[in-house]
């Protein structure tokens, strides 16, 4: 039986090193405002109203860090300790933020940028399974069917149709004690190898080159997506303006 440890603290790692591309900009996607702001502080917020969340920092594309400083500075978001440059790919961004969090012991929260609806329960659910489990990745089940493809004559054929049942879709934050993560990742580019194969989430690098280490799965949420495609833009747009009309409260305006 897993047993609590003592409360460490929490950063969370807020990867936005990407340029959107796939939505027909040559600009980090992360800077499209939608419902009266950008990706970015819609996905900021998120964690500064986090209670359980102590320290946040922000990978950003390379050329645009000034522009996520003064936003963070506009907004007056107290947790963000840095905004550093992303690499040039997702590992090579999650590497810079472990450098950057030194040797002390912590959780870390690595999150896509480009998720902004992320509730809050599920950053409350990811902190408290981080004081029993060193490895956590938020995901659903999977409603569609799933197959897996080869190549044949004449273009792709069904190689095999896992059951859906024990199939999930992956979202972030996907959570770690430091210590994990960093040793994980230490394996991977000692391994020759590694660049690649290099997996597309850090979970992925860490089942890899740390079999042993459990990763526990914490319930996602259908809200949590991912702001890829084009049509992602207008989905985000009404879930937070939905989410704003419910609770005007809560909801943080542009420039608060």
């Amino acid at each position: 039986m897993a047993v609590p440890m003592q409360r460490l603290r929490t950063v969370g790692a807020i990867l936005a090193g990407g340029v959107g591309q796939r939505v027909g900009l040559n600009t980090p996607k992360q800077l499209i405002r939608i419902a009266g702001r950008t990706i970015l502080e819609h996905t900021i917020a998120v964690f500064e109203a986090a209670p359980e969340v102590d320290e946040i920092l922000v990978l950003m594309a390379p050329g645009f860090t000034a522009e996520a400083e003064a936003m963070v500075e506009r907004n007056g978001y107290r947790k963000v300790s840095r905004v550093l440059e992303g690499g040039a790919s997702r590992t090579e961004t999650t590497w810079r933020a472990l450098q950057a969090l030194g040797e002390q012991e912590c959780n870390v929260l690595l999150h896509d940028g480009a998720r902004p609806l992320l509730p809050a329960e599920v950053v409350t659910a990811c902190v408290e399974a981080l004081q029993v489990h060193s490895a956590i990745d938020v995901a659903v089940p999977t409603s569609d069917t799933i197959m897996v493809v080869e190549p044949g004559p004449g273009g792709e054929v069904v190689k095999d149709i896992p059951a859906r049942a024990r199939l999930r879709r992956v979202q972030t934050p996907q959570g770690f004690r430091l210590s994990v993560i960093r040793e994980a990742y230490e394996r991977a580019f000692a391994d020759p190898g590694f660049a690649g194969r290099a997996p597309t989430d850090d979970c992925g690098v860490v089942l890899h080159y740390m079999p042993d280490v459990p990763i526990h799965i914490v319930p996602g949420s259908e809200q949590n997506i991912k702001v890829t495609h084009p049509i992602d833009i207008a989905i985000a747009e009404k879930l937070l303006q939905l989410a704003a009309s419910q609770s005007p409260d809560n909801f943080p305006k542009p420039g608060t």
